[in-house]
């Protein structure tokens, strides 16, 4: 009941997992991951252990396809999932389940993968993906708004539409950028407008907070407030409505 995209960028190394759904708080769900290591998404009827013990394999190093493999292995509900990752190598492997309703299915291209269930058609997946190609010359998260944009204007999920969401992990355990839209009548059109909303101030924020380069992070309010000024006027400037 859900179409997403999980892709690395090769620009910065950032991961990053879209998703749009006709559920409640797609994003409270489907996307798990962190920086440098990859990214995953499970839905269909969507395993949370997929992305916690998905997430610490990745964590150890293993392969995208080892981590598919040894997840829906220890699944007696494995036809009902499903299931892409992307791994610290770029590397994609999904699961689609036998049980899954149709449209169903994934396509992938150099370091992204598109999956998705109960949808429209195939169309949704393959101009998600298309669009995510075209758009190289964008920010890798606009590029992953423009994706899913594509993969609802084709289809999308063929009940509707309610929720949507973007995470991003730019080399910190914690996400870079994580947007949610829960319960919207048009909720892409939403997200596009919390992405504007949040690289005024909670992008940069996020930038000075504690991480594990800089644990204690800025902590002059003086400053933070110069360098979210500044950050936002310039990504601005790059942006116009």
């Amino acid at each position: 009941m859900t179409w997403s995209i999980v892709a690395r960028d090769a620009a910065t190394g950032a991961y990053g997992v879209a998703v749009s759904t006709c559920a409640f708080a797609v994003g409270a769900r489907v996307p798990y991951g962190g920086g440098r290591v990859g990214a995953i998404a499970t839905q269909a009827f969507a395993n949370p252990l997929y992305g916690i013990d998905g997430l610490r394999l990745l964590q150890e190093g293993r392969s995208a396809v080892e981590i598919v493999a040894t997840l829906t292995a220890a699944d007696e509900g494995r036809a009902h999932r499903q299931l892409h990752v992307i791994d610290r190598d770029g590397k994609i492997a999904a699961h689609t389940g036998a049980a899954c309703i149709d449209w169903c299915g994934a396509v992938d291209g150099p370091q992204v993968s598109v999956a998705g269930n109960m949808l429209a058609g195939p169309e949704v997946v393959q101009e998600t993906l298309k669009a995510y190609i075209a758009a190289s010359a964008l920010d890798f998260d606009e590029r992953l708004l423009v994706a899913l944009e594509a993969g609802e204007k084709a289809g999308g999920d063929k009940r509707g539409r309610q929720s949507a969401a973007i995470r991003i992990w730019s080399g910190e355990p914690v996400p870079s950028l994580d947007i949610r839209v829960d319960d919207h009548a048009d909720p892409l059109a939403e997200l596009r407008r919390l992405w504007r909303v949040a690289h005024q101030r909670a992008v940069p924020f996020q930038q000075a907070s504690p991480s594990r380069s800089r644990p204690a992070g800025v902590t002059d309010r003086a400053e933070l407030d110069r360098l979210c000024a500044e950050y936002a006027a310039a990504w601005n400037a790059r942006h116009p409505e």
